[in-house]
């Protein structure tokens, strides 16, 4: 908190609740009040924070409603004087505001205020920090059609790619008959994986994890997004209760899976958060624009495209289990703006595909096969002016 304690006036618009849901890439804040409020906004860095000062208002909330969560790093809320209360909000890491309205309330009293926000790249946050200085310096609630950082100038930037090594931590994945463990060979292979991009010199690479550490699946979307990627490659090694099934496969999202093995593995991967005792409720995000629909349905495009260049790379070099490009409700390839494919490199559950995991030489193979449907996949985009 912050401030001095006011004497509270008759006029002043009073908080009734205040509330948060989301996850690590996107979150609404609703504050209710008895009254219409007039809220002003802007943007703070180091760390990334959001400003909300409502004039002629009066806060207090639940302290169980401030404790961090999804995106929201930390809340804090206090009096500037007499007549203005400042809300503060810090992201875990750089996020843009989509937007900031102030809606009355249907069927009963008072206003609510609805603030989203989502993770973006630093760029971006730096971005709407130069339009935020080039005008008011300071929003009041914001048009949906209005949103900060949609017309910022787009600097020039390396091809990023991230690359998230699935499992880690207290969740080690699938383990094979040798006792090698998904999470060892996910973490091995991004690595190599990442060594062979960089040395073609014209991209960017980050892993969401260079250690044993646990991520939630919602926090790899959210890393991947902060670090503006122009695609995001999840690498996974399931085991199958058919031992004499191996092969890499190309996975990509659907709402509907393309068979029910794709079913299958994505809810076991889905569950990689449960079984680190994370609480796995999803938000229900309802599309409530249509380019958010529109970004959506051409970052899915672009996923299909490169997954379809990587099955034809990895088909001629380590072999691939029939029907090699499928597709489910994988949670680590939701990203609406980030191109996003899951590769499976093998079976440990298979002992050939196993030993092969196990075998540098052989990653390094595959990584080449990666590289090459990567390269492929930029050119694409060049020629079409992307």
């Amino acid at each position: 908190m912050f401030g001095a304690a006011t004497t509270a006036h008759a006029q002043d618009a009073r908080l009734i609740d205040y509330k948060m849901a989301g996850d690590a890439t996107r979150m609404r804040i609703v504050m209710n009040f008895d009254r219409e409020p007039e809220p002003k906004w802007f943007l703070l860095r180091s760390p990334h924070r959001l400003v909300i000062d409502l004039p002629g208002s009066q806060l207090v909330i639940d302290p169980q409603q401030l404790k961090p969560r999804g995106l929201v790093a930390g809340v804090q809320y206090g009096k500037l004087d007499d007549s203005v209360s400042r809300l503060v909000l810090a992201g875990k890491g750089p996020f843009l505001v989509d937007k900031i309205d102030v809606l009355q309330n249907e069927g009963a009293p008072g206003y609510r205020i609805v603030a989203d926000i989502a993770a973006a790249s630093n760029a971006e946050f730096e971005s709407a920090l130069a339009i935020q200085a080039a005008t008011t310096g300071s929003t009041v609630s914001t048009p949906k059609t209005a949103r900060v950082g949609t017309d910022a100038p787009v600097a020039a930037k390396p091809f990023t790619i991230v690359i998230d090594p699935g499992h880690g931590g207290i969740d080690g994945g699938a383990e094979g008959p040798s006792g090698t463990v998904e999470k060892d060979i996910t973490l091995a292979f991004s690595r190599q994986l990442k060594e062979r991009l960089e040395s073609v010199g014209a991209y960017k690479v980050e892993l969401t994890r260079d250690g044993d550490e646990f991520l939630r699946l919602d926090d790899r979307v959210r890393i991947a997004r902060q670090a503006g990627a122009d695609l995001m490659i999840s690498v996974h090694a399931d085991t199958i209760r058919l031992k004499g099934i191996r092969g890499a496969t190309v996975y990509t999202m659907s709402d509907k899976a393309s068979d029910a093995e794709a079913q299958a593995l994505a809810d076991r991967e889905n569950l990689s958060d449960a079984l680190a005792g994370v609480d796995i409720a999803e938000e229900n995000h309802a599309v409530s624009d249509i380019l958010i629909d529109l970004i959506r349905r051409e970052t899915h495009t672009f996923s299909i495209k490169f997954a379809r260049l990587l099955v034809g790379e990895l088909s001629n070099s380590i072999g691939m289990i029939n029907n090699p490009h499928r597709s489910a409700g994988f949670r680590v390839l939701k990203a609406p703006d980030v191109p996003s494919v899951l590769v499976e490199l093998g079976y440990l559950s298979n002992t050939e595909d196993e030993e092969r995991l196990r075998n540098p030489e052989w990653r390094s193979k595959a990584s080449d096969s990666i590289a090459n449907a990567v390269q492929g996949f930029v050119a694409g985009l060049q020629r079409a002016g992307g």
